[in-house]
């Protein structure tokens, strides 16, 4: 024994851990007598408790999924200890309020709290941090039934907190699927956001984070990144995201981002950007969109380069002439150039704003007589005589064949 003890504190382990087994009647006094770095199994039964404080350092484990009931009054769990686990729980019909963010899970100003692998099913806000330190929410199915944005919570929400891992959770019929607020070093990855009222994404005023490889799906207006810097976006999916005001991803006041590696398909616009600045976007896929791209006036060194556009009703569209971005060597199914020196690059510019789409920008009326004969006619000539088109929003090396992504 005086061997073990010194190995155990070696790999932080602790020393006299015990397990605890909850069949049925009060949870929240099995969790009473736990001390700290135990672990309590709760097995499928009927629990008497209205909303469980965690206050010690406890494993948390569900064998079977036991349903825990928040009657449509209380906050199921409450987390206020560091170093807390809650694994494989039903958590049902939490509490709504217009005042109070009453969530399924709600982690308080705690650090190292791990929730992973639960179902939450008609919940106002499905998992909630507030001050969370180097937290982990991973493999939850949150699902909600909201019709309006006001009577609705999010389903990931984090505010005022640092270096979250947000994995593989599947979020729907909330406000927003996953909301940041004052949220830094931060990734979320791999997760699948669709069919929520408003963003299946949205980001404010959060530093320093990056979204990888994540599904955002049919969501009421996509994705919104706003007044934040140096964040990274790589390898996601912008799907079906359509309406009059919704964007595959809108970039507001953001700055020093990448944007690179993702699929922009079936929206009204795949991205749409008003006062960005030093934004990199490159080897992207716009297909099948009202627009590819819309770049406001109001936005300054944008890198736009090694891109597919296909099939998009406009490439690109702005509101102004004065342009201060950068187009290279993209790839427009719209190019009718030629390339006599075979180096796979046009020989010739592409504009990728059309006159119409200049025209549909200010008058959104004219859309009525998009693809008429006077719409061509008017297109061709501005080709040949720009007049209403940026002169400096052009791509003076397209590719003649789409890049491989």
């Amino acid at each position: 024994m005086r061997y073990l003890i010194p190995i155990l504190l070696l790999f932080n382990l602790p020393v006299f851990a015990k397990t605890h087994v909850a069949k049925g009647g009060s949870l929240q006094q099995v969790i009473n007598i736990a001390g700290n770095g135990d672990t309590i199994l709760v097995y499928p039964a009927s629990y008497t408790d209205n909303e469980i404080v965690i206050t010690r350092s406890v494993y948390l484990k569900g064998v079977n999924y036991p349903v825990l009931d928040g009657k449509k009054k209380h906050e199921v769990i409450a987390i206020k200890a560091n170093n807390v686990t809650v694994d494989g729980f039903k958590i049902i019909r939490s509490g709504n309020s217009s005042i109070e963010d009453i969530a399924g899970i709600k982690i308080y100003n705690s650090k190292n709290v791990v929730i992973r692998n639960n179902i939450l099913d008609d919940t106002f806000f499905g998992i909630y941090s507030q001050y969370g330190t180097n937290c982990t929410i991973e493999g939850n199915k949150i699902s909600a039934y909201g019709k309006a944005e006001l009577q609705s919570g999010n389903g990931i929400h984090c505010w005022k907190s640092d270096s979250m891992r947000i994995i593989n959770n599947n979020i729907t019929g909330h406000r927003d699927g996953i909301y940041f607020e004052f949220v830094t070093n931060a990734i979320i990855w791999r997760n699948n956001s669709h069919g929520n009222i408003r963003y299946g994404l949205h980001f404010m005023f959060s530093n320093n984070d990056s979204y990888v490889s994540n599904i955002f799906e049919n969501n009421g207006a996509g994705v919104a990144v706003m007044y934040s810097h140096n964040v990274k976006m790589f390898r996601n999916f912008f799907e079906e995201n359509w309406g009059d005001a919704a964007y595959g991803l809108l970039l507001k006041e953001i700055s020093d981002s990448y944007i690179e590696g993702n699929y922009f398909t079936r929206n009204t616009s795949g991205i749409f950007m008003e006062g960005a600045s030093r934004i990199h976007v490159s080897k992207n896929t716009f297909r099948s969109n009202g627009w590819g791209m819309k770049i406001q006036a109001s936005c300054m060194e944008i890198n736009v380069e090694r891109n597919n556009f296909l099939n998009n009703t406009f490439d690109v569209g702005t509101n102004g002439n004065l342009v201060l971005n950068k187009f290279d060597k993209n790839y427009w199914d719209k190019y009718e150039g030629y390339d006599i020196n075979k180096d796979k690059i046009g020989d010739i510019p592409f504009r990728p704003v059309s006159m119409y789409s200049m025209i549909v920008e200010k008058n959104p009326p004219a859309m009525i007589l998009f693809r008429s004969f006077i719409a061509a006619l008017l297109d061709k000539t501005e080709k040949i005589l720009p007049s209403l088109t940026p002169e400096n929003l052009k791509d003076d090396r397209p590719l003649m064949k789409p890049l491989s992504l």
